[in-house]
């Protein structure tokens, strides 16, 4: 069995920028403590100001590319795992090419999206992270039509997309789980029957709620039942039984 490109992950490429910071610098931008948020307006200064204040270091990163680096780490096969994701021509985008192989999308007018993680320096350790997408906002469905990335998802068996993505890019997700499902692989309510695992963090809240409930006829807002609800909704394929994981 061949595991070249078996792991094909389509995310948010975020540059993190990472330094341990004070409290002074947390007050100013209304940062707290082991949080993760985006970026407002009032905050986008705080980019340049912790890269020329503190000691930074720049890592490849954002959810998905994570989860992606660590399946290639656990498998140690080298061209395992393919990564799309949207970034820019700028000196941040060239950053991020230099700590990964990711197939991007390159856009010459937005600035690549980068993340914030504030390390403070207390007992056990802290972070904070402040995201700012820019352009992992601008990924298209074009891009991933064409025939050389295609091939990618083609070729990989086992698909990871996070929420964040299937926010913003449903119809590149709906092509990705189609294809999936067709071909008996594995990969918010239009691509779950073709999902195999679901994890379900924040996201797991609209099926608690009236609306939801109405729609699927349940009579419950037990994390536990519903959980047991989803996992046994149909699959696609029907080739597999699906997992659902709440975070």
């Amino acid at each position: 069995m061949t595991f070249k490109g078996i792991f094909l992950g389509m995310g948010n490429p975020l540059l993190d920028i990472s330094a341990v910071v004070d409290e002074k610098f947390l007050k100013k931008y209304d940062i707290k403590l082991n949080n993760a948020i985006l970026a407002e307006d009032k905050r986008i200064p705080m980019f340049e100001e912790m890269a020329s204040k503190y000691k930074v270091e720049y890592i490849a990163g954002g959810a998905t590319q994570n989860s992606i680096e660590v399946s290639q780490w656990m498998l140690q096969i080298p061209g395992e795992k393919s990564y799309m994701g949207c970034i820019g021509k700028d000196k941040f985008g060239k950053d991020m090419k230099k700590n990964s192989k990711a197939v991007g999308f390159n856009d010459e007018s937005t600035p690549t999206g980068t993340c914030v993680v504030c390390v403070v320096c207390v007992v056990g350790g802290e972070r904070s992270l402040v995201a700012h997408l820019s352009t992992a906002n601008c990924y298209t469905c074009e891009h991933l039509k064409r025939p050389d990335n295609w091939a990618l998802v083609e070729k990989a068996k086992y698909f990871y997309i996070a929420e964040f993505f299937l926010i913003v890019f449903p119809d590149s997700i709906q092509l990705v789980a189609g294809h999936a499902a067709a071909n008996n692989k594995d990969a918010q309510e239009k691509v779950l029957p073709q999902a195999s695992i679901i994890f379900f963090c924040t996201g797991f809240d609209i099926y608690r709620q009236e609306p939801s409930q109405k729609v699927h006829g349940w009579e419950t807002d037990n994390v536990d039942e519903i959980a047991l609800k989803t996992s046994q909704w149909p699959t696609a394929s029907g080739a597999y039984k699906r997992i659902t994981v709440i975070t």
